[in-house]
């Protein structure tokens, strides 16, 4: 299926529309891409058999649609229903001098709509490759490519990126101008960051088996 640029501006609906704190929401398509490049892990809700599911998952995407990857025996992944995905970055805690104003500083994304499930052999390929990039860019054209067995054994959805709230939390405690400012306390930010360690070699792998350069040179830099 092609893929269309969508409007720059995230379009207001009844479900992505800010309630609360709408200070930190985003209606920038540009914001939406950021946090869903910053990560690979997303989490999948889902009513099945009148429950509802969370599946973390991982996903890829291009200007239009985001792909999710999951199994064929997995039947919150069964296509053509109503889902919910989030993807969540944590940037740090937001220590105040009372604990009614602690926060986090975050960027999230939520995406509604329907999920499709991908089953042109272009497509597919297309949607893992995505995938796979998004997480590891490089290990397409280097891992073997899946066979016919594999494909049938995956399934992959297609979820429209037309549809999305965006909020993102940034600075300081809100109470630095308040009666609490006079207690003395400290306050402020304890951020977090992660960032990929050194490769660890499978220990089937032959003496003197290199580490492709497209793995070893993410070593030591952020994620997220």
């Amino acid at each position: 299926m092609a893929s269309e640029p969508l409007p720059a501006v995230l379009p207001v609906t009844d479900r992505t529309r800010h309630r609360r704190l709408r200070e930190q929401g985003s209606l920038e398509r540009a914001d939406l891409e950021a946090i869903l490049d910053a990560g690979f892990v997303c989490h999948l809700g889902v009513v099945t058999d009148g429950r509802p599911v969370v599946v973390p998952t991982v996903y890829g995407r291009d200007e239009r649609w985001l792909y999710l990857h999951g199994s064929v025996a997995g039947r919150s992944l069964a296509g053509d229903v109503p889902v919910c995905v989030t993807v969540t970055h944590v940037d740090g805690l937001v220590l105040a001098r009372s604990v009614f104003e602690h926060g986090v500083n975050y960027r999230s994304a939520m995406i509604h709509g329907t999920a499709r499930k991908v089953t042109g052999p272009e497509e597919k390929l297309a949607g893992l490759r995505r995938l796979t990039e998004h997480a590891t860019p490089g290990q397409w054209s280097y891992a073997r490519l899946p066979d016919r067995r594999e494909l049938a054994a995956t399934t992959l959805l297609a979820l429209s990126l037309e549809e999305a709230s965006v909020k993102i939390r940034t600075g300081a405690p809100d109470d630095g101008d308040g009666p609490d400012a006079a207690l003395g306390l400290w306050a402020g930010v304890l951020p977090l960051t992660a960032a990929w360690g050194e490769p660890v070699p499978d220990p089937a792998l032959p003496p003197g088996t290199p580490v492709p350069e497209h793995i070893a040179r993410r070593a030591g830099t952020r994620h997220g």
